[in-house]
């Protein structure tokens, strides 16, 4: 069975000439992070998760974790493994050091977490809600809170949740009904939680929930919700460990895929209240929860790439080593990665792949600097920029990530179908990446809305220009690269036709949504390919025969040939004269 490699020349490359990571690391509290560092850093992780985590993928999935009384075990296989991330140090690396973290940069914890990902996106999910505490706190956290909490959970002694989600209220959390009581200096919280990832388990000494509920009294919708920290475990003021909490999980889902991460139904106070501590002020829980949001709807956009990663890795391996077929001229049998078809599909997921990775490095990167960069005019624009990728990150990586383990699948052939080979654990594992932190519906209306129509495109269109920049400032005498700019040029124009039809009619904006985001994430996703092929010319050029700069060329080319005219189709139904939509009622769906 093929062995999961960390794609390190890929992400030193993006790294280098994407993110200027010379420049990078001189931001403000990032001196010590060096090239010549992270480097050494990727290699041990790289080591680390291809020889100790990889090979749990397909043991987790079967083992999956278990409901008794004394509460969740994780998969068994986990038990000695996630004990040597923590140990190690590969829990958290963009965490304060002051704290136990690394300090290291956000983008180079972006490439941590795709490694941990592709070798196992189950139990990825573990560290990755935890840094969306992390980052809540952090932020609103009062200072007690966050001594009394941020340590273990940047180590991943303890381990974080994030409870939203009830029966009656999905995406729409006015609905909610969780309560909050208070009691002296706690409130005593009430209610029940669905779908609550790594809701319980026996992996980390304590689990630290983030819970949304309604004060007693608050008003109804939005405007009543607080956050609360509900701890498994209390804690006492020194941090040690205290009673157990009224909290427990009292349900596990049974699911399509990623059966490894326990999602469970999850019960505050069942007998005399769960001991909570209110986060930031009354009544603005929303708004604090959107910040732990916000920051798990990138590792989720990443997670679309990391899957889809070992995806391409395993379908390439396997075509490779799979002998059928001719090829014209009679030569025969041959490996199946000679045919042309198995070649588009291979080059599909590798454009992809490729095209989303930039992306959300791209985005990471900005998030860095908007709050790192001396100069304030730059934080103020790449807080903007983080503010728009968001979305597609979230949005078009994941919508890639199911086209990408489908064509492994595909590649695989019958044996594709076939438990045994993996291609097909990896495509029920991704299809949750759609759906979980907020659908890719709620991210396209955001996008359209909130991104576009609401400052007038203004913000969406600084990010047009720098496409328009990349096109003006490059002289070259490579063919290759002049037909690439070409096609980038025409990106960019239809980028602003969708624009500005959004514009002109926003009333169309939650009909043709989905395909606005997907034209700007093709568009987007191809620029930052172009930037690439550009490094990569420039290096043929001074004589370099690394293959990688050959690779990410092509992929630029293919990508422009096979993907980017897909926007004609998504911008034919924007701009259509009437829409189908107002015709419709649900009498519509309902078969005569």
């Amino acid at each position: 069975m093929e062995q999961y490699r960390a794609p390190q020349r890929d992400i030193s490359f993006i790294l280098e000439e994407l993110v200027g990571y010379e420049e990078h690391c001189k931001l403000p509290g990032f001196e010590h992070a060096t090239t010549d560092v992270v480097n050494a850093v990727l290699t041990q992780g790289a080591k680390f998760f291809e020889d100790v985590v990889a090979p749990t993928n397909s043991v987790a999935d079967e083992e999956g974790a278990s409901l008794h009384e004394q509460g969740v075990r994780a998969a068994p296989i986990f038990q000695h493994v996630y004990e040597r991330i923590v140990d190690e140090g590969w829990h958290c690396l963009n965490g304060d050091v002051d704290l136990g973290g690394a300090g290291l940069p956000s983008v180079v914890d972006l490439a941590n977490q795709e490694m941990l990902q592709s070798s196992n996106m189950a139990l990825s999910l573990l560290p990755m809600l935890s840094r969306g505490v992390i980052h809540a706190l952090t932020l609103f956290g009062s200072e007690a809170q966050k001594k009394k909490y941020l340590k273990k959970l940047i180590t991943g002694r303890w381990t974080g949740t994030m409870n939203l989600t009830e029966s009656q209220a999905g995406s729409d959390l006015s609905l909610i009904q969780t309560k909050a009581r208070q009691c002296g200096d706690h409130y005593l919280v009430t209610g029940q939680k669905v779908y609550i990832t790594w809701g319980d388990h026996d992996l980390s000494e304590n689990v630290i929930h983030l819970v949304l509920a309604r004060i007693v009294g608050a008003p109804e919708g939005n405007d009543g919700i607080s956050l609360f920290i509900v701890p498994k475990f209390l804690v006492h003021n020194n941090g040690t460990l205290g009673l157990r909490n009224d909290v427990f999980a009292i349900g596990l889902e049974k699911k399509l895929g990623i059966n490894a991460s326990p999602t469970c139904t999850m019960s505050f106070g069942e007998k005399d209240g769960a001991v909570g501590y209110l986060v930031g002020k009354k009544n603005q829980g929303l708004m604090c929860m959107f910040a732990m949001m916000n920051n798990a709807r990138l590792s989720v956009g990443h997670q679309g790439v990391a899957i889809g990663e070992r995806a391409f890795q395993k379908a390439v391996q396997y075509a490779l080593g799979r002998v059928q077929g001719s090829l014209s001229g009679g030569i025969a049998p041959v490996p199946i990665i000679n045919h042309p078809d198995v070649k588009r599909m291979l080059l599909l997921m590798r454009a992809l792949i490729d095209a989303g990775r930039a992306l959300s490095f791209f985005t990471v990167a900005a998030e860095d600097r908007s709050t790192r960069h001396p100069n304030e005019a730059v934080r103020e624009r790449d807080s903007m920029w983080v503010e728009i990728l968001t979305p597609i990150v979230k949005g078009w990586c994941t919508e890639i990530s199911m086209e990408v383990t489908s064509l492994g699948v595909q590649v695989h052939g019958g044996m594709g179908f076939i438990e045994s080979t993996g291609a097909s654990q990896l495509m029920r594992d991704c299809r949750i990446l759609p759906i979980y932190e907020g659908t890719n519906g709620i991210q396209a209306l955001d996008f359209v809305g909130r991104k576009c129509i609401r400052d007038g495109g203004s913000g969406l269109s600084s990010i047009v220009d720098e496409m328009r920049k990349t096109v003006e400032a490059t002289e070259t005498e490579s063919g290759r690269l002049m037909v690439l700019l070409d096609s980038l040029k025409c990106a960019e124009n239809q980028c602003i036709t969708a624009m500005n039809e959004v514009l002109t009619r926003p009333r169309r904006g939650p009909e043709i949504a989905y395909n606005f985001l997907m034209v700007f994430g093709n568009s987007l996703g191809f620029w930052l390919l172009v930037k690439l092929a550009i490094s990569a010319q420039r290096f043929i050029d001074e004589g370099c025969q690394d293959p990688l700069y050959e690779q990410k060329i092509v992929t630029a080319q293919f990508f422009a040939d096979h993907i980017l005219c897909r926007n004609d189709g998504f911008l034919k139904s924007i701009f259509a004269e009437e829409s189908v939509f107002g015709q419709l009622s649900s009498d519509h769906f309902i078969r005569p």
